[in-house]
């Protein structure tokens, strides 16, 4: 894929909520499946967890995957598979969708393939398994079977040190990868051997400014979503790292939601003397997903998904005048 020479984003609209409580309980990850259905990796106040199947119809289809100690984050994995990092466990577990566990592999420690903490998870374009590493302040490569490849990162807070990475994704155009530098509140880019090639964000709260980025997404035109958790607040960055937008949440109410709050008369009551927009906020999200024009934020503190719709455009040579652009609409 080639990036568009110039992209018109014309809006991002709030798109709809999913789940409460039992399907999405403190959710920290989804993948987006086949049939408008979700899999949503859920982490329990205490230790604990499971994944759970709903779909856009906000009905909960069941727990198909538990026995996790601090789940992080879950992706699409070979033969339609469910690959989930848990920090407690120092793992990576396959899950099947019916709900049978496929394998699992990981050691604690500090060599090379021996993991402390693994956040973060991705594929890249041979198969391969990227995991950020978190308390090694690095990030490892694996076979799908766990078979060490190679590593890149230190602690630190120069160029291409980490200090607690957690999310990380592959820019589909060039293989480049992103990963988020948790405690060093910035985002880094490297080449796909690992090399480092730039960076942006910042400590603070301001547009741009980031306070413990987490989960990170890609899109088809090479932007990059940053979930600012400490800051509660997804950012939109272009692929050089300029920002672009902010989304702090515009959460309704689910299906599943208003069928439990007009069930619970008292529920209902304490609800007519909340002020509505608190109650659209997000509230500590830990990743975020595009798939197509969709972007869908885990509302970790708000036990929901919250779902927005990219509107873009691309422009051909032939749209795009001589005239001064707009810094905000174009990517060039």
């Amino acid at each position: 894929m080639t990036k568009p020479h110039a992209l018109l984003r014309a809006a991002f609209p709030y798109y709809g909520t999913l789940g409460m409580r039992r399907t999405t309980t403190s959710p920290m990850d989804i993948v987006i499946g086949n049939d408008r259905d979700l899999y949503v990796l859920n982490r329990s106040d205490g230790a604990g967890g499971q994944i759970r199947l709903t779909n856009w119809d906000d009905e909960d289809l069941g727990d198909i995957g538990s026995g996790f100690i601090w789940p992080v984050q879950m992706i699409a994995g070979p033969d339609d598979s469910l690959v989930v990092s848990d920090e407690g466990n120092h793992t990576i577990g396959f899950w099947a969708k019916d709900g049978s566990k496929i394998n699992s592999w990981g050691e604690n420690g500090s060599g090379d393939g021996e993991l402390n903490r693994p956040s973060g998870i991705v594929f890249d374009a041979d198969g391969n398994l990227l995991v950020v590493d978190t308390m090694n302040h690095r990030v490892q490569k694996f076979t799908a079977k766990g078979k060490f490849v190679s590593t890149f990162g230190e602690k630190g807070s120069g160029d291409g040190q980490f200090d607690m990475p957690w999310g990380i994704a592959i820019d589909p155009d060039d293989g480049t990868i992103v990963v988020g530098d948790w405690r060093n509140d910035r985002v880094q880019r490297f080449s796909s051997e690992g090399e480092y090639i730039s960076q942006f964000g910042s400590p603070g709260d301001a547009l741009g400014e980031l306070c413990r980025p987490a989960g990170i997404a890609i899109d088809e035109h090479g932007d990059i979503y940053v979930a600012d958790r400490g800051n509660h607040r997804i950012q939109l960055f272009g692929q050089h790292g300029n920002f672009v937008d902010v989304f702090i949440g515009d959460a309704g109410l689910s299906k599943s939601g208003r069928i439990y709050i007009t069930a619970n008369p008292k529920v209902l009551r304490s609800r007519e003397l909340i002020h509505l927009v608190e109650l659209k906020r997000l509230r500590g999200p830990a990743s975020v997903r595009v798939h197509g024009d969709l972007m869908y934020i885990p509302d970790f503190g708000a036990h929901r998904i919250q779902v927005y719709r990219k509107e873009a455009y691309v422009l051909t040579e032939e749209q795009i005048y001589d005239a001064p652009r707009a810094p905000s609409l174009y990517t060039v």
